[in-house]
């Protein structure tokens, strides 16, 4: 019987490979086997050794190639042949992740496991739009929440404790529920004026970065249509943007 392999949960980041730490990189090109989600960048792949083995179970809202829970027996089954796996996640694992899900399969599995961070795609992806998410007397707070709900049920936060206009909110997965989001928000007393940005494919070539508000957020998005993955930053603080990538950048809503 081989000895049980090792699963190392690694933070691909954003997108873009130059953003990923130095354990990281150095995790994925010393792979030799490699699960790994939708969400990870192209050139972060491109990083993964030729002769590694890679294993995609990439997922979408309403696809679902491979089920969490089948993805949590696999890395298990695989540890348990004596691979040593580097399961690859985009941004951060423990962040909309699903990472802490695969860790407690590993443990409960007495798999032997390791958790590599990531730069999340709230804070990488609005640096890159020059956006601060905190800026004193605009902002106080962040708050990260999902646009997108488990078995993809209707869309039900707490939107009383969201609706802080001193707070910024960054949803990520929001596109597809802008609409309800904006009207939950709005019902709750958030003001129709408030700026919004939507990142997409944020800190990538191919990064584009829309301005709205959020009375405006349905309707843009549906002129615009931003494919995935795109982050939705709601607050005070988009109007503070500094747009150090112009070239990627683009203000449609102001014309």
């Amino acid at each position: 019987m081989p000895r049980p392999g090792k699963v190392i949960l690694v933070g691909a980041g954003p997108g873009d490979p130059d953003l990923l730490t130095v354990k990281a990189m150095r995790t994925i090109m010393q792979a030799r086997v490699v699960v790994f989600d939708r969400l990870v960048g192209e050139a972060v792949l491109d990083l993964i050794p030729a002769h590694a083995r890679r294993i995609d179970v990439g997922k979408e809202t309403g696809r679902h190639p491979l089920p969490q829970g089948q993805i949590n027996q696999l890395l298990v089954d695989l540890a348990g042949q004596g691979e040593d796996v580097v399961r690859l996640k985009g941004g951060d694992p423990f962040i909309f992740g699903r990472g802490g899900e695969e860790a407690q399969a590993l443990a409960e599995a007495g798999i032997a496991f390791e958790i590599v961070p990531g730069i999340t795609a709230a804070s990488g992806c609005a640096s890159i739009a020059g956006i601060p998410l905190t800026q004193r007397g605009v902002a106080e707070s962040v708050r990260l929440v999902t646009g997108h709900r488990q078995d993809d049920r209707d869309l039900d936060l707490n939107w009383g404790s969201l609706a802080d206009p001193r707070c910024t909110l960054v949803v990520y997965m929001g596109v597809a529920s802008a609409q309800r989001l904006a009207g939950g928000l709005r019902g709750a007393g958030l003001a129709g004026e408030t700026p919004v940005a939507i990142i997409e494919r944020g800190t990538t070539p191919r990064q584009r970065t829309f301005f709205t508000t959020l009375d405006r957020l349905a309707d843009d998005i549906a002129r615009w249509q931003p494919q995935p993955p795109s982050l939705l930053i709601i607050g005070q603080v988009v109007a503070h943007a500094l747009l150090p990538s112009a070239e990627v950048s683009c203000q449609e809503a102001a014309q």
